[in-house]
């Protein structure tokens, strides 16, 4: 009798799963889903010659994901328009299996932070020993993500699982802080940093985070590793209020102060092309509003060479939300120029679009994501996307757990 083999059977949300069906007849053709009741994926497959089909080996012949990929059935689902449930993976004829992908593994402590005005979660292992600490950024959504306010709670539950004290933290949007990323002030990561106290800390961030990741490194000698993921070693302008996209491009403020002046930054740009787009309604590349033609002030550069430890930079070379290679390549030219003393890597992932951050395994097909009054197209393919996130978050452990020690 053909059995579906999943292992493990309930894990934390990034770990790789192995997939087989077996007891099929030999040559046989099988349709093997995936679904969380929302989003679903499929693919079809034909037995060995053990009437096995091993995800970890084989590719389908046809269906949502192309070659061997033992997690393609989950970075490839796509919107169902049905309610969500649980994780099941279905075989035609077989039967069903639940599977448990915990956002929250097991063994953690969690922590709301509400110090000196933070507004923040932290995350630990649960052994009374004191671990390395890494602040979590998000990006331009602030830091508690609005569309899932679980999102980055999510990536320092994860990060913890490996030996960290992760501090997931908001940054405005939320209640006692800034409405609109303007004029945030660079102390309250300084804050931050302090409520963490002595241990070695690293700072993560993606996007608008990932910038910021690299300031707070390059203002406070408390920071010992910097990860920016589609960041930049530039300041860029705030995201100002307003409900349309013109009114926040149009909006000329600084994202970020310290010692109450606003910092310089690289204003941003609407071309005709990006003008026409958001009027017509179309899809639209932010990357558009950033005009390098003509070279990037100084005064916006990031001080990189300042931050006392490693610093890793992760971009995407299909970025069209932001051009992430180019600002990276600055924060990477001033390191070298430096002569840098700690260890720093930028690493670019050509056929990769935005979306490369935090935990992998999650669906990648979403290549337009709401905006302001807009839908902002993200770049990439959905395949080398999952596959530079899984790289990503890799290597984002691997060189947090070698700067900070775990």
């Amino acid at each position: 009798m053909a059995e579906i083999l999943v292992t493990p059977q309930s894990a934390p949300l990034d770990t790789t799963l192995e997939i087989k069906v077996v007891g099929l007849d030999p040559d046989a053709v099988t349709t093997v889903r995936a679904t969380t009741g929302d989003r679903a994926a499929e693919a079809v497959f034909r037995a060995d010659e053990r009437g096995v089909v091993d995800l970890t080996r084989h590719a389908p012949v046809e269906g949502s994901y192309d070659g061997v990929d033992p997690m393609g059935l989950f970075w490839s689902m796509t919107w169902t328009g049905d309610e969500p449930g649980p994780t099941l993976v279905e075989v035609d004829g077989v039967g069903k299996v639940e599977v448990e992908r915990l956002r929250v593994p097991q063994g953690l402590r969690r922590t709301e932070v509400t110090e000196n005005g933070l507004v923040g979660v932290l995350y630990e292992p649960d052994d009374g020993d004191v671990h390395p600490g890494v602040i979590v950024l998000g990006g331009a959504e602030g830091g508690l993500h609005q569309n899932d306010p679980a999102l980055d709670e999510d990536n320092a539950a994860l990060l913890a699982r490996y030996g960290f004290a992760a501090l997931a933290l908001a940054h405005f949007g939320a209640d006692g802080l800034p409405d609109d990323l303007v004029d945030v002030p660079l102390e309250y990561f300084g804050t931050a940093l302090t409520y963490l106290g002595d241990r070695r800390t690293g700072v993560v961030g993606a996007g608008r985070g990932g910038e910021l990741a690299l300031l707070v490194g390059a203002t406070y000698p408390q920071v010992n590793a910097v990860v920016s993921v589609v960041g930049g070693g530039v300041v860029t302008q705030c995201v100002g209020p307003g409900t349309r996209l013109l009114e926040k491009l149009d909006f000329e403020a600084a994202s970020w102060t310290y010692e109450g002046r606003p910092l310089p930054y690289l204003p941003y740009t609407v071309p005709d092309e990006l003008r026409r787009r958001i009027v017509d309604g179309d899809p639209v590349p932010l990357a558009l509003a950033y005009d390098l033609s003509d070279g990037i002030p100084e005064d916006t550069e990031i001080p990189v060479e300042r931050i006392n430890g490693g610093v890793l930079l992760l971009s995407s070379g299909r970025d069209h939300s932001r051009p992430s290679v180019a600002l990276s390549a600055v924060a990477e030219r001033r390191l070298a120029e430096h002569q840098h003393p700690f260890p720093y890597e930028h690493v670019v992932y050509p056929e990769a679009g935005h979306l490369i951050a935090g935990p992998p395994h999650r669906p990648t097909t979403d290549l337009l994501v709401p905006g302001p009054s807009v839908l902002f197209e993200t770049g990439g393919t959905p395949g080398a996307t999952a596959a530079a996130r899984a790289d990503a978050w890799h290597r984002t452990i691997e060189f947090l757990s070698d700067q900070l020690g775990t």
